[in-house]
């Protein structure tokens, strides 16, 4: 069967970097051939230029950004911990279901789904909980919170608590500052603004971080201290291997990172603000109202009511058969109600803009 080539522009995966498919294709290494160690090293570098870290425990975990989240939950969370959890979208719904599960006493803090984490009802969950998390973009909503405001308040209060971010839809398209924002715990995803397949979870963990982290969770393949003594070298200084890294997705994510670096984070997160604000004004001058709450929004996905009386499947379908566009549905109660547009990576550009809104205006006028 022969697969149709489309434009992705929902919510994640986006369109490849080609530099991104080019390192699939690259010859394959095994897991423990230097070669291969000495690329997986250099990813880990180019992830804390990315990220804004000098976090020695930098790298891409085999799995999605969900085992992201499930890493940084089962590795620094006991049970009874109190974790409090930002909830102002479906990812933040998610982190308190994960977190739970691993016999954390979870604390919401719930906001209306498109606005921006509030800091200081944050603040005022709980005195002392031993890790507050929260999400930098929410892709469920196209809100962007303030991690660098949350990360200041948090340590000027308390030393003690940890601060986990999820940043799956902002790394490689916004700036992104950790360390000085704070930031303990970070994971992401590679789909989206990094602009390579689905597969990996960046992560990346502080020094204060990785002392106070569960030291036999109840994890075998998720355990940062096997995967530790692989990545960075166990106590000997030599590779201990752990499981066999999806050594192909490694070097794709090498390559979308050097691509990224060689136009310069200032240039790509200038592309991605430039091709978003213009995709709201279009949208807007089509009659059509954005959901995140202004001031919030995210320039690299894009929130938007339907119409009223439009099918939004009916919508989506048609902009799939008819040009080859996938855009995403809601998420949770606004499944249907409202529409999500990513302009992430490869994609960030002002011709998928008028590709995007020249077909949409003609599926709404039929």
């Amino acid at each position: 069967m022969a697969l149709v080539e489309r434009s992705l522009l929902g919510p994640g995966p986006s369109n490849t970097y080609p530099e991104a498919t080019a390192g699939l294709a690259a010859p394959l290494l095994g897991h423990l051939d230097p070669e291969f160690l000495a690329l997986l090293d250099e990813t880990g570098s180019r992830l804390r230029t990315v990220w804004g870290t000098q976090n020695l425990r930098t790298l891409p975990l085999s799995g999605t950004g969900s085992i992201g989240m499930e890493a940084a939950f089962v590795n620094f969370v006991r049970p009874g911990d109190v974790v409090v959890v930002a909830v102002n979208g479906l990812f933040g719904e998610r982190m308190c279901d994960v977190a739970s599960r691993y016999g954390a006493e979870v604390v919401r803090v719930d906001h209306s789904w498109g606005d921006p984490v509030d800091i200081q009802r944050v603040l005022d969950a709980h005195p002392e909980p031993a890790l507050v998390a929260a999400v930098h973009a929410e892709t469920s909503t196209g809100a962007r919170s303030d991690i660098a405001g949350l990360g200041a308040a948090l340590r000027a209060r308390d030393e003690r608590t940890l601060l986990l971010v999820d940043c799956v839809t902002s790394i490689g398209g916004e700036h992104i500052d950790l360390d000085a924002w704070n930031v303990d715990i970070a994971y992401a995803g590679t789909q989206k603004c990094l602009g390579v397949p689905p597969g990996l979870a960046p992560f990346t963990v502080s020094e204060r971080a990785w002392q106070r982290r569960v030291d036999k969770p109840t994890t075998w393949y998720l355990d940062l201290g096997l995967i530790g003594n692989y990545v960075t070298g166990g106590s000997s200084g030599g590779r201990a291997y752990h499981h066999t890294a999806p050594t192909a997705m490694v070097a794709s994510l090498h390559a979308a990172l050097g691509r990224v670096l060689d136009e310069g984070m200032d240039s790509v997160v200038e592309r991605h603000r430039a091709a978003g604000e213009a995709l709201q004004s279009g949208l807007q001058q089509m009659g059509l109202s954005l959901f995140a709450a202004e001031g919030h929004r995210l320039h690299q996905l894009t929130s938007v009511w339907v119409p009223d009386g439009v099918e939004s499947a009916d919508v989506r379908k048609r902009l799939l058969n008819e040009y080859g566009i996938e855009i995403g549905s809601g998420a949770g109660q606004f499944a249907n109600s409202v529409w999500r547009i990513g302009l992430m990576g490869h994609n960030a550009r002002l011709d998928r803009v008028e590709m995007l809104l020249g077909a949409l205006r003609s599926v709404l006028r039929r």
